[in-house]
């Protein structure tokens, strides 16, 4: 049996939670290079005793392994545990509190651009009455939004600010997506789940979503099958894969 394109299978659910950076927005490029100048100051300042430890932080590899789809502070103390003894509090604040600051500099001086076939699907779910939220560990989900001009598009976000509000655990816990989909008074079961990050890939499957769609914007070797080992059920390179022939619709 011959399996279903993308489109057909965003047709078995009700509604749709997007994540943000990677997935909507081209800020992930930015959140890595705001994490490898504040990771790279710090193994400078304090060297690891092992020479192999103190390599610059890469912005893909190390990005990707450590730090995507998770929240500040956990993204860093994950990438510091990795290059020497579990780090202390203060030390994993200070670091994260110097990626916060980096971000925000940069987000405001330049601002970030909406993919443009996130544009369309988002339209194109608008237009069928698709319920749709974005959700994301980032406190600047919605100053990111509204910089791309995405923000009017959703019925409902869940940021890292209302996380924190209601106490939600990070990724790999679903409690994030469930959450917006709870705002979209549809049950994850009929909802899908469109997500880069390994991590938030894992947490839809734990979440029970009917479908999670890994995006892979930038392939390498092994990326869309580690997207599908955390639980993705397909995997596109671009969100245009997910937008239905002409003569169809999209779910409503």
């Amino acid at each position: 049996m011959t399996a279903q394109a993308p489109a057909h299978r965003l047709r078995e659910v009700r509604a749709v939670v997007f994540d943000t950076d990677g997935v909507l927005t081209d800020s992930a490029r930015a959140h890595a290079t705001a994490w490898k100048a504040a990771f790279d100051a710090r193994l400078a300042a304090h060297p690891p005793e092992d020479p192999a430890q103190r390599r610059p932080f890469d912005a893909t590899e190390d990005y990707l392994r450590y730090v995507d789809g998770r929240s500040r502070l956990d993204g860093a103390a994950a990438f510091l545990a990795s290059r020497g003894p579990r780090p202390s509090p203060a030390t994993v604040e200070a670091v994260a509190a110097e990626k916060e600051r980096l971000f925000t500099e940069r987000l405001r001086e330049r601002g970030v651009d909406a993919f443009p076939d996130a544009v369309r699907l988002l339209r194109a779910l608008r237009r069928a009455g698709t319920p749709v939220a974005a959700a994301s560990a980032s406190r600047h989900a919605r100053e990111v939004l509204s910089s791309a001009r995405l923000l009017d598009l959703f019925d409902a976000l869940v940021d890292g600010v209302e996380a924190a509000r209601l106490r939600l655990p990070g990724k790999p816990e679903p409690a994030l997506f469930l959450e917006a989909a709870r705002r979209l008074a549809v049950p994850p079961a009929h909802c899908a789940l469109v997500e880069d990050a390994r991590a938030g890939v894992e947490a839809g499957r734990r979440g029970g979503f009917g479908l999670v769609v890994g995006v892979d914007r930038a392939p390498g070797p092994g990326t869309g099958d580690a997207l599908r080992r955390a639980g993705a059920g397909i995997v596109v390179h671009d969100l245009a894969e997910l937008l239905p022939a002409p003569c169809e619709g999209v779910p409503s």
